[in-house]
């Protein structure tokens, strides 16, 4: 192997390339790569914190639906037994309307049955006047006999 003066100056510029290479090219490309390197760890690391609070959000979710569903079922099933008491109570009040209504009916009649028996009485008790009128062919005074005729309206009831 010769080695000549070519070689030497070429291992010169090589050693000075390469220093000037390892001073001022080398440390910004690693600061650049160990940035790069960092981002991209934080951006997996934040992609898995990502999927866990998703799972999680999911679980949360899931759970918030159950609940959603048990309330609803709850007040379903408090609305049904509302419906049933308010009917059953509905059916009361008819009932207590009917009978009222049906006691009201009742009571209204014995009272025209009683105005009608005490019309009827005072009617024959005026036919019982007219007829003894004719019968003893004068007239009966009905306030001199007013005593003889409430006897009579007592027999007749």
């Amino acid at each position: 192997m010769n080695i000549n003066a070519t070689l030497i100056i070429q291992i010169v510029v090589f050693l000075i390339l390469w220093w000037f290479t390892a001073r001022f090219v080398w440390p910004p490309i690693t600061k650049a790569l160990d940035e790069r390197s960092r981002r991209i760890s934080d951006g997996l690391a934040a992609a898995d914190r990502a999927k866990a609070d998703l799972a999680a959000a999911e679980l949360r979710v899931q759970e918030e639906i159950k609940n959603a569903r048990a309330g609803a079922a709850e007040l379903r099933t408090a609305a049904e037994r509302q419906a049933a008491v308010l009917m059953e109570q509905a059916r009361a009040d008819a009932s207590r309307i009917v009978a009222e209504a049906r006691k009201a009916a009742e009571s209204e009649a014995d009272l025209a049955a009683q105005r009608v028996k005490d019309q009827l009485r005072e009617e024959v008790a005026a036919l019982a006047v007219a007829g003894a009128a004719r019968i003893l062919r004068r007239e009966v005074d009905a306030r001199a006999h007013a005593q003889l005729l409430a006897d009579l309206k007592t027999e007749l009831r």
